[in-house]
């Protein structure tokens, strides 16, 4: 189990890192080779950007003093409001399929409201919104899991110490047929959970790239400052942002997770996530305040929509068992019916 649980944490930290593209190379650098950071945000200043800065500004002079390490010089690039999925080069499927498109989406909106920090919270929900067949989906695999728990505990109790091969194939064979029997699939039950990684890490890669994202406030916080930048400088505020987005991720988690304690995989699952939210709350501190509206937004969201998908199924449920019911009752009288027949 602790092998194996070594290996999910590896597969997650290596999805982190190719899902983000995130490298030094990533960022300008000074004359020492240091990466250079945003003296107003925290942040370090990414080396290639999808549009320009405010001009006139610190970080567009940044951009023009270190002109050489960039691919586009960043007069040659379009401003936000002009950016277009057209005016910029292919550089690969991870920034052609999800980081363009998604702020490409981020500032029209933000365009739109005003504010591109309302726009990242409400992209973030439109994605919800989208993917909610899929969330209904995972919700009635976990339910279905609860009910097969029982079978599921009886043949762990059976197998219980036996390591032979016949052993665990048999174990293996009795687990498959009870998940064909309550129509469980132990992955997609944790689908949604996991799509939203790759999700989380594009938002950041298009904050990070986009001037007019980080550039911008929201609540009286700027949208690019890290919550570390923020504490220094005495804005405790941040605090707050801070527990939101531990407290949030938790409870989404702990939610989606909670009926499938006793199965082996999903205690496995569950060590996956409980890194993930371990490393997200570490990593909180670090990242811009817009990725945190985006990651509190989505998560509650989650919480309120799963809530409400458990209710809707119990009722269900309580249908269902009720029709059952009365066949089952109508079954009773149709037999006695045909007994006083024959008498």
């Amino acid at each position: 189990m602790k092998k194996q649980n070594k290996i999910l944490a590896l597969v997650l930290i290596g999805l982190i890192f190719l899902t983000s593209g995130c490298g030094s190379d990533d960022y300008l650098k000074d004359e020492n080779g240091n990466i250079l950071v945003n003296e107003v945000t925290g942040q370090s200043v990414p080396k290639n950007i999808l549009c320009q800065p405010e001009k006139d500004s610190e970080l567009y002079k940044i951009y023009e003093s270190h002109a050489d390490q960039l691919e586009t010089p960043v007069n040659e690039l379009p401003t936000c409001e002009e950016f277009n999925l057209s005016t910029n080069k292919y550089d690969g499927l991870w920034q052609a399929l999800l980081v363009r498109p998604l702020a490409f989406i981020i500032l029209k909106v933000g365009f739109l409201f005003n504010n591109q920090g309302i726009s990242v919270m409400i992209v973030g929900l439109l994605i919800r919104l989208i993917l909610l067949p899929l969330s209904i989906k995972s919700m009635r695999q976990s339910s279905n899991l609860q009910k097969a728990q029982p079978e599921i505990a009886r043949i762990e109790k059976k197998y219980a110490g036996k390591t032979d091969s016949d052993s665990m194939m048999a174990k293996s064979q009795e687990t498959m047929m009870i998940y064909q029997k309550y129509k469980i699939n132990p992955v997609s039950g944790c689908l949604v959970a996991l799509i939203q990684i790759p999700l989380f890490f594009a938002f950041l890669a298009a904050i990070n790239e986009v001037p007019a994202i980080f550039e911008g406030e929201l609540f009286g916080m700027h949208l690019g400052m890290t919550p570390w930048k923020g504490l220094a400088e005495g804005q405790y505020s941040y605090i707050i942002l801070i527990f939101l987005i531990v407290a949030t991720t938790f409870i989404s988690f702990k939610n989606t997770m909670k009926n499938g304690q006793n199965n082996e995989m999903m205690k496995q699952m569950n060590f996956m996530f409980m890194f993930l939210i371990i490393s997200i709350s570490i990593a909180s501190f670090s990242l811009p305040t817009a990725i945190a509206f985006y990651w509190i937004v989505t998560n509650g969201f989650a919480v309120i929509q799963n809530y409400i998908i458990k209710k809707v199924l119990a009722k269900d449920e309580k249908k269902d068992a009720k029709i059952i019911d009365i066949k089952h009752h109508e079954k009773k009288d149709k037999k006695k019916t045909k007994k006083k027949e024959v008498k």
